[in-house]
């Protein structure tokens, strides 16, 4: 009897799904920090772009870089709303996609294979956790605690 449905993920998808979310988070995690806490006069020996655009720009890219390097990892984790940590990769994706964008109009064509791949992983991981190796929900197919286990 044939099905319609896909075999379930194998055990290397689900290592690669985590090993990728696990480098978006801390690639993610210290540009976002960066990029939030650090003075102004400071981010521009940094980031030479960040003189050329407001202040707040900046801020805003760091504050959602955060988010996405804790979305990216923790709902998966915890299994609370696990759909979001793909929804994560689909912003980092689009977030790199627009700075491979910015980097490419600039000029900065030594930053292209740094984003394009940040881009890769991030798809990567919204294929993997949206329609391919999906998490389920805390109750919803894993033993909840010792009870469930008699």
């Amino acid at each position: 009897m044939k099905t319609d449905s896909a075999p379930a993920p194998g055990r290397g998808l689900q290592s690669g799904l985590w090993g990728a979310q696990l480098a978006l988070a801390a690639v993610f995690f210290v540009a976002g920090l960066m990029k939030v806490t650090q003075p102004s006069s400071q981010l521009v020996d940094s980031i030479p772009w960040g003189a050329e655009v407001p202040a707040a720009l900046v801020r805003f890219i760091g504050t959602f870089e955060l988010l996405g390097a804790i979305g990216v990892i923790v709902p998966a984790a915890t299994h609370l709303l696990p759909k979001l940590s793909g929804f994560a990769g689909v912003g980092l994706a689009t977030l790199t996609a627009l700075a491979t964008g910015f980097h490419g109009m600039r000029g900065e064509y030594a930053n292209l294979p740094l984003t394009l791949a940040l881009c890769g992983l991030a798809a990567f991981v919204a294929w993997g956790r949206l329609l391919r190796a999906p998490i389920s929900p805390r109750g919803m197919g894993r033993p909840a605690g010792p009870a469930a286990r008699v």
